[in-house]
């Protein structure tokens, strides 16, 4: 099966399964019938205000359904959708605001800016009000290259970058992951809607589910920040699909009750957004032993993921550190070394993807479009920053980040694989490298933020036995220059939106003043 538009694919099963839900939130169904009329009633409200043509769109909320509900009347209308989730902070909002330039702002949820612009602003109740429009045909939908949706990502100057994603950037994601023997995707797929939609992740469930006529089953931020509200609601959803990052699947393994005797449904699990450690798959294979774990990887600028790889049992008992993926067909993926070359098979160097899923670039932000966008063997290609090599069996593996790498003694050391290493003790729940630096911006020191196991810091008289207790078990693991010097303990690690460690958060701390 192959879709070739993302709309009249949703059209369909609003004909041929119309009772069928398409969003559950907690028992709020809401079915494909609903999607359509409440998407031709956005659609035909947003052209009559005649924006300027293909105009993005703003759109504040969080997992409502009437987040896709715009998202799709968006689409219909002719306009690309911004979403912002309403855990964005203001000062983020402000930015994408200011970059964007949207000709409107739809708020789910109520803005928690003042505007200082002209930017006219509508709320569901005032848009939902509007009659139905009867036989309403789109007359200039979202097609072929016309940017679909716009995501912002954290920039490293502190300016959110609008990564544009266009209609066919999207099919090539969707078309793939459909047809793709490692996703090995059931027809009508019931699938966990954890990420926010500001967050590229929430495609890889929701495009794959609406192109084979799915269920998804919302769990909002409310839930997801409650813990004890978490863990009874979780064994109860019917998901045969769990698409998150590994850090909210570490989450969710806190609980017993997580396991494939209450939730034999759930065979499933996709994973992309940050690395996948052999310790986190090793215990979900330990409660789900038939449930198939796919290491998906790539940018938000290649359109969510263009790797994917389900994970054997040989791969971790053998392995330190998980492969990412074999490529997608369509996206050709090389590895460059440091002169701007193919590096030779097995060289670390820096991932290059290719292919039709690459975005056109940056909203509005030519300068940095041209930083990291070019063409390459006649096909679009983007520099992703990130490290890594093929190995013996054509499999891409994750080296970390080039801006992850720092010089320490001479001795060059990679954050991530430090933090994988620490991650393997048994003491362990969580754990990142930081750098600290002296005034001449040289690393004068390495420190470990640890979150331990529960009850482990209690066994210990001072929080020095525990580092000691760590430090002998990781001996044969790791070199000694990269060990780190000081371990602060904490309950938790600082995330970012999506819900990822917020290492650049913990550097600033360390690093403060």
């Amino acid at each position: 099966m192959e879709i070739d538009d993302m709309i009249h694919t949703i059209e369909h099963y609003s004909r041929v399964q119309p009772d069928v839900s398409v969003y559950d939130v907690q028992g709020e169904r809401h079915t494909y019938l609903d999607l359509k009329e409440d998407s031709d009633k956005i659609a035909s409200v947003i052209e009559a205000k005649n924006l300027t043509v293909q105009a993005p769109i703003l759109v504040y909320g969080g997992l409502q359904y009437e987040m896709l509900a715009t998202f799709m009347g968006l689409t219909k209308a002719g306009h690309p959708y911004i979403p912002v989730d309403t855990h964005s902070a203001v000062a983020r909002i402000r930015s994408i605001i200011a970059i964007a330039e949207p000709a409107l702002i739809i708020a789910i949820d109520p803005l928690p800016v003042n505007l200082t612009t002209s930017i006219p602003v509508l709320d569901m109740t005032s848009l939902l009000a509007q009659p139905t429009p009867v036989g309403y045909v789109p007359t200039h939908p979202i097609t072929g290259n016309d940017t679909y949706y716009i995501i912002f990502t954290s920039g490293t100057t502190g300016q959110p970058k609008g990564v544009q994603i266009s209609h066919h950037n999207l099919l090539s994601f969707t078309n793939w992951m459909i047809k793709d023997a490692e996703f090995a995707l059931p027809d009508h797929p019931h699938m966990l809607a954890q990420p926010p939609y500001s967050f590229d992740l929430s495609v890889m469930y929701w495009a794959p589910t609406f192109a084979l006529g799915g269920t998804l089953y919302a769990l909002p931020a409310t839930c997801v920040n409650d813990f004890k509200q978490l863990f009874r609601v979780l064994p109860t959803m019917p998901v045969n699909i769990w698409t998150s990052t590994p850090s909210f699947v570490d989450l969710a393994l806190l609980s017993e009750e997580f396991n494939a005797e209450k939730m034999p449904q759930l065979t499933h699990f996709y994973f992309d957004g940050e690395e996948l450690t052999v310790k986190t798959a090793q215990k979900l294979h330990a409660r789900f032993p038939m449930a198939r774990i796919v290491n998906a990887y790539g940018p938000t600028e290649a359109t969510v993921a263009v790797s994917a790889v389900s994970i054997t049992e040989q791969m971790l008992l053998t392995t330190d550190r998980l492969p990412i993926g074999r490529p997608k067909p369509d996206s050709p993926t090389f590895i460059f070394d440091e002169c701007g070359q193919v590096a030779a098979a097995g060289t670390v160097g820096e991932v290059i993807v290719t292919g039709p899923a690459v975005s056109a670039g940056y909203l509005n932000n030519p300068v940095k479009t041209a930083d990291v966008f070019f063409e390459y063997e006649g096909q679009p290609a983007y520099h992703t920053g990130d490290l890594g090599y093929f190995d013996e069996a054509g499999l891409l593996r994750y080296a970390g980040r080039a801006d992850f790498q720092i010089k320490f003694n001479g001795y060059r050391i990679e954050l991530e694989e430090v933090a994988q290493v620490l991650n393997r003790a048994s003491q362990v729940m969580a754990a990142v490298a930081v750098p600290r630096y002296n005034d001449q911006h040289k690393v004068q020191q390495l420190l470990a933020y640890i979150v331990p196991q529960q009850g482990v810091l209690a066994q210990f008289k001072r929080p020095l036995d525990l580092t000691k207790a760590i430090k002998a078990e990781l001996v044969n693991d790791m070199m000694p220059y990269m060990m780190p010097s000081r371990f602060i303990y904490r309950e938790s690690l600082p995330r970012t939106s999506n819900g990822k460690i917020d290492m650049k958060a913990l550097i600033g701390e360390v690093n403060h003043g």
